[in-house]
């Protein structure tokens, strides 16, 4: 029997982030730069939270996302926590990590530019048909069955990237 081609999850993208202000902010610039060669987009906060000394407007993060190929470098970042999650950090449609220091990536020497710094990773799934509830022209409504569970998501990872998780 035939598998289901619209059944077959896939990777739809990684994205890649890091927060902070000022200095900090642009080593986590900098860092993302260093990792995917790409350019990072930078968020800005929009609401007021005295107690940590933000404003609407204030640069406080930067991201970056991988559409093409993001297998490769899922790869690399599962390595730096040893291909181990946890499964409260799945939900659906995708699941995220933390990396507590980039140089636990494999491969990867520590750069004095940027000094000690984390980020954090989210890798989000699809199944083929997304894009008729996401597109803005004949939108169509896509049913509960397209989204993938969790039990899914694992099935996944552990047959394609060997990941054990707790």
């Amino acid at each position: 029997m035939k598998d289901n081609l619209m059944r077959k999850v896939k990777i739809e993208k990684v994205v890649l982030s890091v927060s902070g202000v000022n200095e900090y902010l642009e080593r986590g610039f900098k860092l993302l730069k260093f990792l995917t060669k790409e350019k990072p987009a930078k968020t800005f906060a929009r609401k007021r939270i005295p107690s940590l000394g933000v404003r609407p407007g204030l640069e406080i993060g930067a991201v970056v996302t991988i559409r093409k190929n993001p297998e490769e470098l899922l790869r690399k970042l599962l390595g730096a926590i040893e291909n181990t999650l946890k499964k409260k950090q799945i939900s659906n449609n995708n699941f995220s990590f933390g990396i507590k220091e980039y140089i636990e990536i494999p491969g990867l020497e520590y750069q004095r530019d940027i000094g000690i710094m984390g980020l954090d990773v989210t890798v989000v799934f699809k199944r083929s048909g997304r894009r008729v509830g996401l597109r803005k022209i004949k939108k169509g409504k896509v049913p509960e069955r397209q989204r993938i569970p969790k039990e899914e998501i694992i099935k996944f990872m552990e047959e394609n990237f060997k990941t054990v998780f707790k």
